[in-house]
């Protein structure tokens, strides 16, 4: 009974299958012959990066001619977002984390850089209250409907 000692463990272990070998034909066949559960999957690119590869779509961009080009943001529309942040106070920074985007972003709004794009102008709008689409560029953005609102009679119903 002295041999049998409580304190120390032995545990007999074979060594599992190294990747290479799990991944093999031979494993996978061999698995599925004795009825163990064998998930395959193809990755799709699998140990390359692709996420800066060149696409068709960029190949485009880059080949962007006078005739063949994307629309920018007018140099009007950037001097008024210029304009209209000192009046309230904010710097590029301040815009951009009101409207959750970038500073680049509204830099390249104010340079005439950038692709426009419907919701970031209407963020721009209504977080600086100034139009940036339409004709009325530059007029504040609660001004147009009230004045319209003024000059129309109302049409008043009288009982009868």
């Amino acid at each position: 009974m002295a041999e049998s000692d409580w304190d120390t463990v032995t545990v007999l272990r074979k060594k599992g299958p190294s990747a290479a070998q799990a991944k093999s034909k031979q494993a996978i066949i061999a698995a599925q012959r004795k009825g163990d559960d064998v998930e395959t999957s193809k990755k799709w690119s699998a140990g390359q990066n692709k996420q800066h590869t060149i696409t068709n779509k960029t190949a485009k961009l880059d080949r962007e001619t006078e005739e063949l080009h994307h629309d920018r943001v007018s140099l009007e529309v950037g001097k008024v977002i210029q304009q209209s942040r000192p009046a309230t106070a904010m710097t590029q920074k301040d815009l951009a984390t009101k409207i959750n985007e970038k500073p680049q972003v509204i830099a390249d709004y104010e340079s005439g850089k950038a692709i426009p794009s419907n919701q970031v102008m209407g963020e721009i709008e209504r977080t600086l209250g100034v139009k940036l689409r339409g004709r009325d560029i530059g007029k504040p953005l609660d001004a147009a409907p009230q004045e319209e609102m003024r000059t129309k009679p109302r049409n008043q119903w009288v009982p009868s």
